[in-house]
């Protein structure tokens, strides 16, 4: 849409000293393109403009155009190394053009553009940072977003690890391609004190010639210029962003050094944090290994098994716990299995339960004494300043011929159940006090035989306490785990807590609910397969 035209008052005058005087450029031309006045402004600009000259040859092109095909139109165009819009004035058959210079304004909206544009791109890269938390993903997506805007090509190192430096090269318009080198960085100045985290050094103190050949992509002919620029992370450099350019284009400005600075400080914070996430990774997998139940098989010729759900969804550790441990592989020997419910759910309770089953596991010697050894774990936890207490079970089990010798002790916890072979459920006769809440404890152990196909069932108070059913309130109960039970006679371990586990899950529904566990104990109903390895679950005769 062409600018509004404004009419001239009268014509500009030869002679008239505001005229010549006036700062703007302004010239008078008519129809037939014969300039009839020209200030001194103006003359600066088009030194062989003069009155009676015509406008072709004397001043620029695009003015002539203007003047000869859109006289009522604003026209812009460059004089010299200047930018001017000139604005038409009509008056009795001549116009007026006055030359406002632009150059500055056009230099204000170019640099307004670029910036815009930056900071655009600095949005968009940490939102394309920040999608994930994998550092080598991090790498690549930062080498990526570098080629395609600010270099020809890219190296990103990340800190040396295992005697190598993870690297990711991209070249723009290719696929990052992951390395790791063994270099010294000091081949490539500026590059080892980027990996300490010091300041950049200025691209024009580099000499491209001298780049070594493991910062060079294949095929990338001659450098013109390198930046190298430390990647900034949390407290420690996360690595060094080195810049490349072909040798026929221009050198990095300062300018494009400084927002490649700002680049790499999005860049190293996105992958310093992937790289605190991975090692907490790391540090809770490693911790979670030792709070996690174990996976339970047969031990001296006697079935193990067990289940655990915490109370809290998406958690995979809380308060309840079992262990199994062996003096020995050997059939006849004694392994004690310890079933606990710690008070408290999650993280915090999970802790407690690590410390007391690594406590448990040092009194190991004292295994064949439940009261003494249930009497020092309690001395033990009584020190601690924490008021939560812990319900134990413990049964020894060993193997006597085709039966098993149980010797079970409870501690403020459920008596176990034992399901016989026609399908009756008994309850062992042991009753104990709680641990870690009163400075001594009572105790009182059961012995219990096992013939083939007969179960011991430990279990914590989740399982019968457990709110659900077809009104949602109902106790799943005591006397419902017995019924169940009661069809569980002559099942392998495994079938047993498999069944009550899916029982009290069904029973639950999408209810809320406490940590469950379940240990089953079980005397075998056949002999080892020895050829098969018999000592595995399930490989019995008949």
């Amino acid at each position: 849409m062409a600018e509004r035209v404004h009419t001239a008052p009268a014509a500009p005058l030869i002679g008239d000293r505001g005229w010549d005087a006036a700062p703007t450029a302004a010239l008078v031309a008519d129809g037939s393109g014969i300039l009839r006045a020209v200030n001194a402004a103006a003359r600066r600009l088009f030194p062989d403009a003069g009155p009676g000259h015509p406008l072709t040859g004397t001043t620029a092109q695009w003015l002539v155009e203007a003047h000869e095909l859109r006289p009522g139109e604003v026209a812009r165009g460059a004089v010299g190394e200047r930018f001017f819009a000139a604005h038409p004035v009509p008056h009795d058959g001549t116009v007026l053009w006055w030359l406002i210079d632009e150059t500055d304004l056009r230099a204000a909206r170019d640099a307004l553009a670029r910036e815009q544009e930056r900071t655009a791109f600095l949005s968009e890269a940490s939102a394309a940072l920040l999608g994930s938390l994998n550092l080598e993903r991090c790498m690549e997506v930062a080498a990526r977003l570098a080629a395609e805007h600010l270099a020809d090509a890219v190296l990103v190192l990340a800190p040396r690890t295992s005697g190598t430096f993870p690297a990711v090269s991209c070249v723009r318009g290719g696929e990052p391609a992951r390395r790791r080198l063994e270099i010294d960085p000091d081949e490539l100045p500026g590059l080892g004190e980027a990996l300490q985290g010091f300041p950049p050094v200025p691209s024009r103190w580099l000499a491209p010639d001298n780049a070594p050949d493991w910062v060079l992509p294949d095929g990338f002919g001659p450098v013109g210029s390198i930046v190298v620029t430390p990647l900034p992370g949390h407290g420690v450099p996360a690595g060094a962003l080195v810049l490349l350019r072909r040798g026929d284009l221009k050198s990095f400005t300062e300018q494009e050094e400084l927002f490649a600075r700002l680049f790499a400080a999005r860049a190293g914070a996105a992958m310093s944090a992937a790289r605190v996430f991975a090692l907490q990774a790391a540090i809770t997998d490693t911790l979670m290994r030792e709070l996690l139940p174990p996976d339970l098989e047969q031990l001296g010729g006697v079935e193990f098994a067990g289940r655990y759900r915490p109370a809290l969804d998406g958690e995979r550790i809380g308060g309840d716990f079992y262990d199994v441990h062996a003096t020995g592989t050997a059939e006849g020997e004694e392994a004690l299995a310890v079933l606990g419910d710690v008070c408290g759910k999650g993280l915090d309770a999970a802790v407690l339960t690590g410390k007391i089953r690594t406590t448990l596991r040092a009194l190991l010697p004292m295994a064949d004494d439940h009261h003494r050894l249930l009497g020092l774990l309690n001395r033990t936890l009584a020190d601690r300043h924490d008021a939560r207490y812990v319900t134990l079970v413990l049964a020894s089990a060993k193997r006597e011929g085709n039966a098993v010798r149980l010797r079970v002790t409870c501690a403020g916890h459920p008596p176990p159940l034992i399901v016989r072979a026609d399908g009756r459920v008994e309850e062992a006769e042991t009753h104990g006090s709680l641990i870690g809440f009163l400075p001594e404890i009572e105790s009182q152990s059961a012995d219990v035989t096992l013939n083939p196909g007969e179960t011991c069932l430990l279990f914590t108070d989740g399982i019968v306490e457990a709110k659900g059913g077809p009104l949602g309130d109902a106790r799943f109960g005591e006397d419902r785990l017995r019924q169940e039970l009661t069809e569980c006679a002559n099942m392998p371990a495994d079938a047993v807590v498999e069944r009550i586990h899916m029982l009290a899950a069904q029973w639950i529904g999408r209810g809320d609910h406490d940590d469950m566990a379940v240990l089953a104990i079980t005397a075998p109903r056949g002999q080892h397969l020895a050829a098969v390895g018999g000592h595995s679950r399930g490989r019995y005769t008949a």
